[in-house]
């Protein structure tokens, strides 16, 4: 699958097969994610692979809409900085580059807030000074998941605006 098709077709997918994503599968993912763009190439991030059920679920009840975690093959907590201005961006470059790595080996995602945080840490072990506020799950789409329907999204020409706004 070229990039162009992954961005086109990728969808948000929170009920997982029980299939288990294969292990070189999972590390092509997450070289995805080590290989995304940062401020100043600083490389912010942490990756923590969550396999385990039980860590899974407890994971899933620390956001509102987290609940996908629980079913997921595996789920990767995105840990960061807590002093940099760029978290939130790096982080999330780094995310997309995992979804849609996944997306093209035919692996379904979806993003997680972290809404209790220390709580999420506490968890996963991750020092206090670091930054947990999202995680992925990741699994093949269950048979019974529904992908939305195309479209959906602002035409361009209600988004873009060309040299000045």
């Amino acid at each position: 699958m070229d990039v162009q098709e992954a961005i086109n077709t990728k969808r948000a997918v929170r009920l997982f097969s029980e299939t288990p994503v294969p292990d070189d599968v999972m590390h092509r993912i997450l070289d995805a994610g080590r290989r995304s763009q940062s401020s100043k190439n600083t490389q912010p991030w942490q990756f923590v692979v969550v396999r385990d059920r039980d860590t899974l679920t407890a994971l899933s009840k620390t956001g509102d809409y987290a609940g996908h975690l629980a079913g997921a093959s595996f789920a990767v907590a995105l840990i960061g900085e807590v002093d940099s201005p760029w978290n939130m961006f790096d982080l999330g470059q780094s995310a997309a580059y995992m979804q849609l790595a996944a997306w093209a080996e035919g692996v379904g995602s979806c993003i997680a807030a972290i809404y209790q945080a220390d709580e999420a840490k506490t968890i996963l072990r991750v020092p206090a000074n670091k930054s947990f506020y999202a995680a992925l799950s990741f699994g093949y789409p269950s048979p019974e998941h529904v992908p939305a329907k195309m479209g959906g999204r602002k035409p361009l020409d209600e988004v873009v605006h060309w040299e000045r706004w």
